[in-house]
């Protein structure tokens, strides 16, 4: 067959050569053993925390090395891509410090980088020029099969038990004759471009993969697609030449991919191309159901798959990429506790020490770890950042803080403190507004935890005797004195050790007075200093549940 009357034929408008590509794509200029990574998502309008993960490995391996990370957008299926799903990745990266040394930018934004377009969509002429070539060397041709009769060789093969595929004798199109293809092109029949393999059922090919060790597999004797009829190329061979124009040293990607390897590995080999390193990245699991089954994070079923949950419910940024850290490296939480102050970015993150075996993502754990993260942010940058969250996920916080933001800032050390000692209980922004309805809320208590063991009339006698007395201008030594005195008369014993040596002899103590007036004015059995809070809510307002309460 006369290949290069072949290649005219197939692709006579095409009239760039590799060489010229070659010479747009120089080798990059970087430190010996630099990496390049890539993040290459589909702007699908969904950010799967899988995808947070594999970015962040990515961005690391590049930038410890001196590398360079970019973003490609991998936009040829159409049908699946959202309106701005680019903007959405792009934006969700960035409020996770994911950033992009070069690479495809925001709708109606300028790329950033030499090596571009970023976007395969606007890569065609590039993947029909090395389609072309490979035409012309013999190692690619047309298949004119309709999708009929791809299902009719499927259906034998199925009862012939033999492996499924266009393959071998399986593969109508491989044999047809110049003539027969000029004329089915005369017809006007559709046509995809099929790789012309020749692997070997019997040969087995070996993927030395940086997290995963020796993977042995069967070489891939499949006729695989490589441009669709529309002359968009599939995900395999649009990798293999974009990968290596863009000088990738290292494709970091999901274990699912490994099944493909034999592909990528044949396509890199035809097309002359250098092929990267692969590490096979483990899924992040959840448990779901008895026994301690595992499954991958499911963006239909799982809520907490999205990078959007996590800022809904207000975790920081920071307390994520913790999170995730610890399940990249297992080494990650010995160098934390050794340097507990120092940026993530110092710890020497490897490739190798990464997980073969699915990471189970533990809520529990992350809210741990979120915990030991707000605690060491300071009451400023707290501030600025729970504004930041409430404006858009919280509505009646937002409120309190643009009514009295000196207020809110008072509020935040009754949470962050106990005494000197930092406090660990908000894991998440979410939990303020959970947690302590009365200091952010207007809405009325509607319940209270008061301990049954003092009777109605005997809480609402001393609730009544507090207000008729109440000094809201007192500091907390003589606040806690004014409750003595009050309560003293009604039976409460003002001496702890006094009530503990003879109980019986009093209603309760003062610290059930105190107990009375917190559940009065917070609804809560438990609360930070109530001192504090009297004094943040204010005398109208403290009154006015006392109140109620006494009621």
């Amino acid at each position: 067959m006369d290949n290069n009357f072949l290649a005219e034929l197939l692709f006579g408008d095409v009239k760039t050569t590799p060489d010229e590509i070659f010479a747009k794509y120089p080798p990059r200029t970087l430190p010996e053993k630099a990496a390049v990574t890539r993040f290459a998502p589909s702007p699908t309008g969904f950010m799967h925390i899988g995808g947070l993960y594999a970015a962040l490995v990515s961005m690391l391996t590049a930038k410890q090395s001196g590398g360079v990370f970019y973003l490609r957008l991998e936009d040829t299926d159409k049908k699946r891509e959202v309106e701005h799903g680019a903007d959405e990745i792009i934006t969700s990266l960035a409020k996770y410090g994911v950033i992009f040394d070069e690479g495809a930018a925001a709708d109606g934004e300028a790329e950033k980088g030499n090596y571009g377009p970023y976007r395969q969509s606007l890569r065609r002429g590039i993947y029909q020029t090395f389609a072309k070539e490979l035409v012309r060397q013999g190692l690619a041709y047309p298949c004119f099969c309709s999708a009929e009769e791809l299902d009719e060789i499927r259906a034998k093969q199925e009862a012939e038990k033999a492996d499924i595929g266009y393959y071998g004798e399986y593969a109508k199109c491989r044999s047809l004759t110049i003539e027969q293809i000029e004329q089915n092109i005369k017809a006007g029949r559709e046509f995809v471009l099929r790789l012309k393999s020749d692997g070997s059922a019997e040969n087995k090919i070996i993927c030395r993969d940086i997290i995963r060790g020796k993977i042995e597999m069967p070489e891939n004797i499949t006729d695989v697609v490589l441009l669709k009829s529309d002359g968009i190329p599939t995900y395999h061979y649009a990798h293999a030449v974009d990968d290596f124009l863009m000088g990738t040293t290292h494709v970091i990607r999901g274990d699912e991919w490994i099944s493909s390897y034999p592909i990528h590995e044949q396509l890199f080999k035809v097309s002359g191309f250098k092929m990267p390193l692969y590490a096979h990245i483990a899924p992040i699991m959840k448990l779901d159901g008895g026994e301690n089954r595992k499954r991958k994070l499911s963006k239909r079923k799982d809520p907490e798959a999205s990078v959007s949950f996590y800022a809904n419910a207000g975790f920081p940024a920071e307390s994520v990429l913790e999170y995730l850290m610890t399940i990249a490296n297992s080494g990650y939480e010995d160098w934390r506790m050794k340097n507990p102050d120092a940026d993530m970015s110092e710890y020497k993150f490897k490739l190798e020490k990464m997980p073969v075996s699915g990471a189970l993502f533990d809520m529990d754990k992350l809210a741990s770890v979120s915990k030991d993260v707000i605690a060491k942010m300071s009451e400023e940058r707290l501030a600025k950042e729970i504004t930041l969250w409430a404006s858009v996920h919280d509505e009646k916080l937002s409120a309190f803080i643009t009514a009295s933001p000196e207020k809110f800032a008072e509020s935040i050390s009754l949470w962050k403190y106990n005494g000197k000692k930092v406090r660990k209980d908000i894991a998440k922004w979410s939990d303020l507004s959970a947690m302590f309805p009365y200091l952010y809320s207007n809405d009325e208590i509607t319940e209270y935890e008061f301990d049954e063991r003092i009777s109605d009339s005997d809480r609402r006698e001393f609730l009544n005797a507090y207000i008729a007395a109440y000094n809201h201008d007192c500091d907390s030594s003589q606040w806690f004195a004014d409750v003595k005195t009050i309560a003293e008369p009604l039976g409460f014993c003002p001496d702890i050790k006094a009530y503990k040596a003879s109980p019986d002899g009093f209603k309760g103590s003062v610290a059930d007075a105190c107990a009375i007036l917190r559940a009065a004015i917070t609804g809560r059995k438990n609360s930070p200093d109530l001192y504090s809070i009297i004094q943040l809510l204010g005398k109208e307002e403290t009154v006015k549940r006392l109140s109620k309460a006494a009621k």
